[in-house]
């Protein structure tokens, strides 16, 4: 995107847009048209060493009830209900995710709980969903090979996320791989995805490391990349966190740049990212999303300007963002469309609920996932990428195909079976 993008014009008619929102809810005869109010939880880490990834999701929630708001709330039997925000900070810690999440439910008693990014946030607080039958809204691209009743996962799974950039990375930058991650659920469960996916496509894997999440110290991996692939090759980064500083910046110091034969390829490196480490680190590395702020749309524009006004003029948006600002939406049209506030009747009215966000149209499946769109971006010296590959919309698979143990299983939570969430069909599966 042009340095000059953002036209005077543009940035008045965003901070107009603002504006307004904020002025909505502090006038008095604004607020006086809300006949109650309804508490919803927001638990991401604005401290830790995953704050640097965390806080965009919960301001693009933010501003996702703030534009609620301001055009009157959620309507529920015939009753405009404000919607007020509770945030809780996770501190890159999983035990607090699951005591915090805790106390939203019980103490504040909110309706619904956004909130998570990490794989180990997410288990370590699924049991206080499932237990109390409540509802949590997950953002961010996760590794499958979960499909709870009580958790809605509004990020991409490795079909499409991983798996179209491994099709991709095969036909146009090389067939040997090294996958280095952090040390956590995530990264070693989309690998061994990928590994599967490179045995069956004519890949070949030269090593594979794991790294403590928060280490600063990537010297040893980098060694270890080299050693391994002198010549060049391919670099799949799931490292999560502030550790991926140390990661750009200590590749980049050794040469592990595109003009030397190395594609690095990331699957939790946005915009965000970018911008905190620095775009002379990552120029040229790849990044694979269902949405990047590059994209050309009028809804991608405006929210982008939205997000930008209500948070500062430096600001960029990324996938993460757009699905947590999208499932905000989600969650208010399918209360409207429940008549409630009601978990569980809300559950029961997601599936099917769509919502045109600023990456295009998305749509809760039976699953309670979401069909996704799957591009590919480079880079660019400005922070912001260029587009390389557009994929087509495609289904979630909660049980990843490519592993022996989950060929034919499925799950769908609108089926009415006791095995709803992991069960197996005679006919080959298209949509787990």
């Amino acid at each position: 995107m042009s340095s000059n993008y953002f036209s005077p014009y543009r940035w008045l008619l965003a901070l107009s847009l603002v504006l307004l929102i904020i002025g909505c809810e502090a006038e008095p005869d604004m607020t006086s048209q809300f006949s109650g109010e309804v508490k919803v939880g927001i638990l991401h880490s604005r401290t830790g060493s995953l704050a640097i990834s965390e806080d965009t999701v919960a301001e693009a929630e933010l501003l996702a009830i703030a534009e609620i708001n301001g055009t009157g709330g959620i309507t529920i039997n015939q009753q405009k209900l404000k919607i007020v925000p509770i945030e809780e900070d996770g501190q890159s810690d999983w035990p607090t995710f699951a005591r915090l999440a805790e106390r939203l439910i019980d103490v504040d008693q909110v309706a619904v709980v956004f909130g998570g990014w990490t794989s180990s946030s997410r288990k370590a607080m699924l049991p206080i969903f499932e237990n109390r039958d409540h509802l949590l809204f997950y953002p961010i691209q996760y590794e499958g090979e979960e499909c709870s009743k009580n958790i809605f996962y509004a990020g991409a799974t490795p079909n499409q996320q991983a798996e179209p950039a491994v099709e991709w990375l095969l036909e146009n930058r090389g067939k040997v791989f090294f996958l280095i991650g952090s040390d956590y659920v995530y990264p070693r469960t989309v690998n061994r995805i990928i590994k599967a996916q490179l045995a069956s496509s004519g890949g070949h894997l030269a090593g594979e490391i794991y790294v403590t999440v928060g280490d600063k110290n990537l010297q040893p991996a980098i060694d270890e990349i080299l050693r391994t692939m002198p010549e060049g090759g391919v670099i799949i980064n799931t490292i999560n966190g502030d550790s991926n500083v140390a990661f750009f910046q200590t590749a980049y110091a050794a040469g592990l740049t595109l003009s030397d034969g190395y594609s690095i390829m990331s699957f939790s490196v946005s915009e965000e990212e970018v911008f905190a480490i620095g775009p002379k680190y990552l120029k040229d590395s790849l990044a694979s999303w269902g949405f990047f702020q590059s994209i050309h749309s009028n809804k991608s524009e405006e929210f982008t300007e939205r997000f930008r006004a209500m948070n500062g003029i430096h600001r960029v948006t990324n996938d993460p963002a757009e699905a947590a600002y999208g499932m905000v939406y989600i969650w208010a049209s399918a209360a409207t469309k429940a008549n409630s506030v009601n978990p569980a009747l809300v559950r029961q009215a997601l599936p099917g609920t769509a919502f045109e966000g600023p990456g295009g149209r998305v749509e809760v499946q039976p699953n309670h996932h979401l069909k996704r769109r799957a591009f590919i971006g480079e880079v660019q010296t400005n922070g912001q990428f260029k587009i390389m590959h557009v994929g087509g919309v495609l289904k979630p698979q909660a049980w990843s195909q490519r592993l022996p143990e989950n060929m034919g299983y499925r799950c769908d939570w609108t089926s009415g079976r006791p095995d709803a969430g992991r069960y197996k069909r005679a006919m080959p599966n298209t949509e787990s």
